[in-house]
């Protein structure tokens, strides 16, 4: 639907009584004309800049001079335009703002304006900025940009390359009296470059694009009346055409015997007969050889600049694909917008093939109101039932049955969306590899150089993956077919526009060192003879203000930079030119060899940081209370937001945008060495406020409005004084920074080979994106280092962050989303999570969960039942899916460090702390553990049998299981020595205080409190106790300040004292029994004979020989005297044991209290003295 715009303003033009339209003629500049002719007589475009703000009534007049140097038919038009039209684009809207100007006086009902006339016969696509990427592999004859302050160097790009030969581009500028003021013009870009603690933004990009005009030899600057104003140098541009040379119109000869030697070969003749250029037809029979094999799993890849042919090749090869009789073909692109080209020449090869619409194919037509008329879909039903149908790249696990599946415009689809379009038939793709469509450099730099070492048959760590609706296809199966087209059909090859293009945006800076389809350059540069020493190149810090300056020689070392980026398999586009030179807070440096001779160095390393952080607390909390994140400070603001922490985010930082090293020099350690330099500059920063400036740039410049008043729009644009810029490169040892920074960081996303590049120089991740990126395919992963000072307290925070994110990474390996990762890359992440410290400080630092140290904590994880079966396992006397429901436990507590606790004596503990793990047993845990995969898809990332991996994970179980034993052995061994050390201080302490039952009142104090009283017996009897007290074992006394015992009157519990006490009254009543057994006169109880004399044993009586051991011996005395007798001795003995044991209790209780007396008095009045 068309947009809604508000009712246009009158006209400026306005005369009469009635205020009727009087347009005024004027004789228009030759150079206009001339220029415009030029450009069609040259198939080359032409570049208009109407500064005014009437500059959209210019617009009829241009489009109206096209027209008559054109010969085909009126050029359509593409408007792009930001939010606000001006004007109606719907007819009958227009036609009733007429009737109601002309009513109300203010038109003339016969007379029509010019603009409302260009409107309504006028083939116009009007396109919002946002909604440029629906135009893409279409063609306009003109294209009309407005809004200015909207246009970005991608959206500059990608409208300009739609307007073929001949065609003009129209960049209309609101009313400046000077263009300088484009300088300080206030960009919607900029907006998303400012933060909190960083607002000021230079305008350098501008900049260089008007100085950029002087060298467009299509480019005229005039005003809204069409009057030239010469800011640049001056053309002679006569009204006369150029007309071109007949042997620039004649076709290539070797095209023309191509298109002879294949003219009676069916069907490749027909179609080829209607390519344009060599290069395309070329492509075409590559395209037919990739089809006629007809074997499943080929790939061919088109890469090309804009304009080259790339659609309409594959839309002539589709015909090809029909006629071989492939019945199942599916299209995919960003929108179907995207492949008017495709269908237009599918249709004319068909009808080259006599093919007729209606008879042998029906064309359907999308219904979709965002697309509505584009051909969607073609069925052929002429021999049998072919199709030809769009289907949306979301959709591409609907690919089941597919035969061909053409890919167009694969650089505005992302990664991983392509790599599931790969799959078990035949598949063509086209891209863009400027970059400006998205991730162009991307897709032909990663995706076709995995694809290439596929089907060399090469090792590839390739991550690529087919549909999950078809079956997957080796790798090494696969044939891959690359092309490349270099010469220009929508335009002549030397179109001005599309050189000034490729100047001011970088497209054509590609890896001066590369070769094949992966670049456009038709002459690689040479190998360096000699590498530098990593040691000896030196880090330099650029100068922004002079890169963008236009100088010759900052723009030959801006392109080499962005030739490393290129390189550095980014996605590049050209909003990072703008990034580079208008953000504030951001640096560049680079790394160089050693400078030889004069000119400009080249860089080996290109690394851009940005400064972040130093938010408001304020500012914050009142974010994360509303979940919004302002642009900006991605690191503090992810870090905020993941683990809700508000003092992150106060802290500054720099965050590394991108690192590129060149592709000759990759491998070599010049990126480790350029980091290790950048991490030493930002060290030797000074202890300061950071300001508005990181590091000093020379002078930079504030540019605002007033300093261009008195400027004309005639004023010739030229570059600044090359004498009043700062340096270009300044050494980074001789220019330390302005502040220091509390860390630095780095988003990527994720791949096993970047990932051991930050690891290796101590950055820790702290955040993992559980989604993969749109564009690229990967999970975006941030890691930080935490810059360590020796003058500074509070550091060591990023421990906190590392082991919740271990402890959350643990965790949701078992999710889809980490679920594909290999287990060497879990692996790697957890170690860079949890690095091993010190023995000491393992638990301290490397745990994230308390480490099972007891019994009981081994019981809250493990029951006794589950103990048993997993011995049972590492014996081999059960089956694996018996502990399959623990082995995921198992890898949480290792991997978490909850087997860390040393138990001596436990196999697979080697005294560092806890169960030890190879690195191979630990990969199988983790895989059949936190991931919870298979055995058979462990088989296939660690090439090893299941039979082994069964072997080695078993190998696991025992190691724990053997651990879980020892701590309960070590445990029990435990409680048995605290038991016997136990009793042992026990028996020490009642030797100690046991008391001789003579004497009982008396107590040995030492020096006593009572040394000064008059009172005799109570000292007698104090030192008649001292006197038997028996001394045993004593526990050392504490000392005093004069290194004397002091007294301690607390020695234990007064309970174990009470118990202890007690025990030594039963033992000293078992001792007084024992000596009145002893004092008895035991020889009256000898047996005596008739005659007298006492009984004797025989001599000859052996104990042994006797079966009972006992004698009997003669008595004359009967039983009744004997036990009258003894009955009286023991009555008599009871009597005086039970008075004395009376008096033995009472003497004990008076002891023990006053005992209890002397404690109290002594902690009352601290120190008593020596004992």
């Amino acid at each position: 639907m068309a947009p809604r715009e508000p009712e246009p303003a009158a006209s400026r033009d306005e005369g009469g009584p009635s205020g009727a339209h009087t347009p005024r003629r004027k004789k228009l500049d030759s150079r206009i004309v001339g220029s415009i002719n030029s450009a069609v007589a040259g198939n080359h475009r032409n570049l208009f800049i109407i500064v005014g703000d009437h500059a959209r009534d210019q617009v009829p007049n241009l489009h109206f001079i096209l027209s008559k140097a054109r010969v085909a038919s009126r050029p359509s038009v593409l408007w792009c335009y930001k939010k606000e039209l001006g004007f109606s684009s719907h007819r009958k809207k227009r036609m009733k703002i007429i009737k109601k100007q002309i009513q109300r006086g203010t038109r003339d009902a016969d007379e029509d304006d010019p603009f409302e006339l260009f409107v309504a016969s006028t083939e116009i696509r009007y396109c919002y900025y946002k909604e440029t990427d629906k135009i893409l592999g279409q063609t306009f004859g003109m294209c009309v940009l407005q809004d200015f302050e909207s246009l970005t160097p991608n959206l500059l790009a990608r409208t300009v390359e739609t307007v073929s030969g001949g065609g003009l581009v129209i960049l209309m500028l609101n009313s400046l009296s000077s263009l300088k003021k484009l300088y300080a013009l206030s960009m919607d870009a900029h907006a998303r470059y400012r933060t909190e603690a960083r607002q000021d933004v230079v305008g350098r990009f501008n900049e260089r694009f008007l100085l950029s005009l002087a060298d467009c030899q299509g480019c005229l600057v005039v005003d809204d009346e069409l009057n030239v104003l010469n800011v640049t140098s001056a053309r002679d541009l006569t009204s006369s055409a150029t007309l071109p040379n007949p042997a620039d119109t004649k076709d290539d000869p070797e095209l023309v015997s191509l298109k002879e030697s294949l003219k009676d070969v069916r069907p490749v003749g027909p179609i080829v007969g209607l390519a344009k250029t060599l290069d395309q037809g070329k492509a075409v029979l590559t395209f037919v050889d990739s089809i006629a094999e007809k074997s499943l799993g080929g790939v061919v890849a088109l890469t090309a600049a804009r304009g080259r042919g790339k659609s309409a090749a594959m839309g002539m090869a589709l015909a090809a694909a029909v006629s071989y009789g492939y019945a199942n073909i599916f299209l995919t692109s960003p929108s179907p917008t995207n492949l008017p080209t495709l269908f237009r020449h599918l249709l004319l090869s068909l009808d080259a093939l006599e093919y007729q619409e209606h008879l042998d194919y029906t064309i359907h037509q999308s219904t979709d109101p965002a697309s509505k008329g584009v051909v969607v879909r073609l069925d052929i039903h002429r021999g049998h039932r072919q199709t030809v149908q769009y289907i949306h790249p979301q959709d591409a696990h609907l690919l089941a049955q597919a035969e061909l599946v053409v890919v167009d415009e694969a650089a505005g689809i992302p990664v991983n969306l392509v790599r599931s379009m790969v799959g078990d038939w035949v598949t063509w793709m086209s891209s863009t590899v400027n970059g400006y469509e998205g991730t162009g450099r991307s897709l032909s730099l990663k995706l076709v150089k995995e694809l290439r070492e596929a089907s060399s048959g090469g090792n590839s760590s390739s991550t690529l993956k087919s549909s999950q609706s078809a079956p997957s296809a080796t790798l090494s199966k696969r044939s891959l077919r690359e092309i490349t087209l270099s010469t220009p059909i929508r335009y002549a090859s030397s179109d001005p526009v599309e050189s000034w293009l490729n100047k001011l945006l970088c497209l054509d800076c590609c890896d001066p060192y590369a070769t094949g389809a992966a670049s456009v350059s038709p002459q690689p540069s040479p190998r360096p003879l000699s590498y530098p020493d990593p040691s000896a190149c030196d880090l330099y810090i650029v100068s922004r203000d002079s890169l963008f300056s236009y100088h010759p020689a900052a723009e030959q070392f801006l392109r080499k930079m962005v030739a490393v980026y290129v390189a550095g398999h980014y996605k590049n586009s050209p909003n990072d030119l703008m990034l580079m030179g208008d953000a504030p807070g951001h640096v560049v440096a680079v790394l160089t060899a050693p400078q030889v001779g004069s000119g400009v160095p080249e860089p080996i390393v290109v690394v851009q940081m940005c400064l972040e952080g130093s938010i408001s607390r304020a500012t914050v909390l009142r974010s994360l209370s509303r979940g919004h994140r302002p642009d900006g400070d991605l690191v503090p603001w992810v870090v905020s937001q993941q683990f809700g922490d508000d003092g992150f985010a106060q802290l500054s930082g720099a965050r590394i945008v991108r690192i590129a090293t060149s592709s000759e020099y990759v491998g070599m350690g010049y990126g480790g060495r350029c980091m290790e330099e950048v991490v030493r500059w930002i060290e030797s920063g000074e202890d300061g406020d950071e300001g508005s400036s990181f590091v000093e740039e020379g002078n930079v410049r504030k540019i605002d409005d007033t300093a261009f008043e008195n400027d004309s729009r005639h004023l010739l644009l030229k570059p600044r004084d090359a004498a009043k810029l700062p340096a270009l490169l300044r050494k980074a040892k001789e220019n330390p920074p302005r502040a220091r920074l509390d860390w630095i960081a780095v988003s990527y996303g994720l791949t096993t080979e970047l990932h051991r590049f930050w690891k290796r120089h101590g950055f820790r991740p702290v955040y993992l994106r559980q989604t993969a990126n749109d564009v690229t395919g990967e999970h975006t992963c941030i890691v930080i280092r935490e810059m360590l000072y020796d003058d500074r307290e509070g550091q060591g925070w990023i421990e906190g962050f590392t082991r919740d994110f271990a402890g959350r990474f643990v965790e949701l390996l078992s999710y889809p989303n980490f679920r594909h990762f290999t287990a060497v890359t879990c692996l790697s992440i957890l170690e860079a999570a949890i690095p091993k410290h010190d023995p000491e400080l393992l638990v301290a630092k490397r745990t994230t969960i308390t480490p099972i140290q007891r019994r009981m904590d081994l019981y809250r994880s493990f029951s006794p039942h589950d103990l048993a079966r997993l011995e049972q396992y590492g014996n081999n006397m059960a089956d694996h899916h018996v502990i399959v429901d623990l082995v995921p436990k198992i890898a949480t507590l290792y991997f978490l460090g909850g087997f860390s606790y040393h138990v001596p004596g436990a196999q697979g503990d080697d005294g560092d702390g806890g169960v030890r793990l190879s690195p191979v047993q630990s990969s199988v845990l983790c895989g059949m553990g936190l991931q919870r995969k298979a055995v058979e898809e462990i088989e296939s990332e660690i090439k090893l049998p299941v039979s082994q991996i069964l072997a080695l994970f078993t190998k696991v179980v025992r190691k724990v299981v053997v651990w879980c034993r020892a701590l309960e052995k070590s445990e029990v061994a435990m409680e048995i020595d605290e038991e016997r050390k136990f009793k042992n201080n026990t028996a020490a302490k009642a030797e100690h205080l046991s008391v001789s039952e003579t004497n009982p009142d008396g107590i040995d104090e030492g020096s006593a409190t009572s040394s000064g009283s008059d009172d005799e017996d109570q000292s007698d009897r104090e030192d008649g106790v001292q006197s038997q007290v028996k001394v045993g074992k004593k526990r050392p006394l504490p000392t005093d300040e004069d290194g004397e015992e002091a007294w301690d009157p607390t020695p234990g519990e007064l309970d174990d004292e009470l118990e202890e006490a007690g025990k030594e009254a039963v033992q000293q009543w078992k001792e007084k029994q024992r000596e009145m057994i002893s004092s008895m006169d035991l020889g009256k109880y000898a047996i005596a004979t008739a005659d007298g004399d006492k009984f004797e044993v025989p001599v000859n009586f052996n104990p042994s020989t006797s079966k009972s051991g006992i004698v009997s011996l003669p008595s004359k005395t009967s039983n009744k005297e004997r036990t009258a007798k003894h009955s009286g001795q023991a009555a008599a003995l009871a009597e005086k044991h039970r008075g004395e044991k009376g008096a033995q209790t009472l003497n004990q209780v008076q002891i023990l209290r006053k005992l209890k007396g002397k404690l109290e008095r002594g902690s009352k009045g601290g120190k008593l003295g020596k004992r």
